[in-house]
C-alpha cells in the first residue's frame, strides 16, 4: 500500500500564533522549476489590521524592556534558527532554486546578523544620542527612542537574508514590526515564524503576512496605527500612490536599497545605519544639580 503524502500547512503569524486567512482564502507557490509547492492563506484586510493591532498592544512593552534584555531576545531567535536549519535549508532549496551550499550560506549569514543586531542593543543609543551644549543652567540630552509600528514590504530577493535585514534593525530599538512576506515566496517567512514561535520574542512584536500586494499594502500605508512604512519589495513605478497614502497619515517613508541576493548576504545589508531611519529622536531639559 503506498504511503500518504502529507503536505506541510502554512498559516499566517500574528500576534505570537499561527492563523488561517479569516477569510479562509489560500493561493498556490511554485518551486523554482515551476512546480507546485504550496497552498499558502491569503491574508485579509481583517487579517492586517489584527496584525497592526496586535504590533500596537505589544509595543509599548517591548519598548521597556531593558536594551540588554531586547539583546538577548534577538540572540535566543539567532539559536533557535540553528536548531531548525534543515527546514529552513529545504524551503530555500525549493523557492529560490540554490544549491545546499549557498542555502547553508543564507542561513548563516542570517545567523549572523540576529547576533549581529543583539549586540547592538546596548550600544546604538549611546551612539545616536547627545548632551547638547546650552547657554543657561539647564542639561540638554537628545535621546533616541523607537518610533512605533513600521510596516514592511519584503522583496524576494534572499528571502532569509532579506526579512532579517529590514526586521531586525526594527525591533532592536523597541518597535514593532508587521511585515508582508514577497508574494510569490512567501513560505520561507512563514517557515522562519516558526523559529520566531520558538523563541522568547513577545507576541505581537513580529506579524508575519502571506497575501497580495495590491490588496494589503494600500491599506498598510492608511492605517493610523502604524507609524513608519519601509517599501523595500515594492518596485519604483509602483511605490507613488503608496507614498501619496501613507503621507496623508503622516507616516515616515524608507526605501530600503534593492539588493541583489549577493548584497542582501554581505555587510551592506546590516549597520548603524539600518537602525537609524526607524527612531525618534527627542529633546530633553533638566536642570542643573537634580
Amino acid at each position: 500500500m503506498s504511503r500518504t503524502t502529507v503536505l506541510k500547512t502554512y498559516k499566517l503569524w500574528v500576534n505570537g500564533e499561527f492563523i488561517r486567512s479569516e477569510s479562509g482564502r489560500a493561493y498556490a507557490v511554485h518551486d523554482s522549476r515551476g512546480a507546485f509547492w504550496a497552498n499558502v492563506p491569503q491574508a485579509s484586510r481583517k487579517d492586517l489590521r489584527d496584525a497592526v493591532l496586535a504590533a500596537r498592544k505589544a509595543q509599548s512593552g517591548w519598548a521597556k524592556r531593558t536594551a540588554y534584555n531586547r539583546g538577548q531576545i534577538l540572540y535566543r531567535v539567532a539559536e533557535m534558527l540553528e536548531t531548525r536549519r534543515e527546514a529552513i535549508r529545504t524551503e530555500l532549496q525549493a523557492i529560490t532554486g540554490v544549491s545546499k551550499r549557498d542555502a547553508d550560506a543564507e542561513i548563516d549569514a542570517t545567523i549572523d546578523r540576529w547576533v549581529y543586531y543583539a549586540g547592538w542593543s546596548d550600544k546604538y543609543a549611546a551612539l545616536l544620542s547627545s548632551v547638547n551644549p546650552v547657554a543657561m543652567p539647564m542639561h540638554n540630552f537628545t535621546t533616541a527612542e523607537p518610533m512605533g509600528v513600521a510596516g514592511i514590504a519584503c522583496p524576494e530577493a534572499a528571502p532569509l537574508a532579506s526579512l532579517t535585514s529590514l526586521l531586525a534593525p526594527v525591533i532592536v530599538s523597541g518597535n514593532t514590526v508587521v511585515a508582508l512576506l514577497p508574494e510569490t515566496a512567501p513560505t520561507v517567512g512563514l517557515a522562519f515564524a516558526e523559529v520566531l514561535a520558538t523563541s522568547d520574542l513577545p507576541a505581537g512584536v513580529v506579524n508575519l503576512l502571506s497575501g497580495r500586494f495590491e490588496e494589503l499594502l494600500p491599506h498598510l500605508a492608511r492605517h493610523v496605527e502604524v507609524d513608519a512604512l519601509n517599501l523595500c519589495g515594492v518596485p519604483e513605478a509602483a511605490r507613488a500612490p503608496l507614498e501619496q497614502t501613507a503621507a496623508e497619515t503622516i507616516k515616515r517613508l524608507h526605501h530600503s536599497p534593492h539588493y541583489t541576493r549577493a548584497e542582501w548576504l554581505s555587510d551592506r545589508a546590516q549597520g548603524l545605519e539600518w537602525i537609524e531611519p526607524f527612531l525618534e529622536f527627542k529633546t530633553v531639559w533638566h536642570p542643573l544639580g537634580w
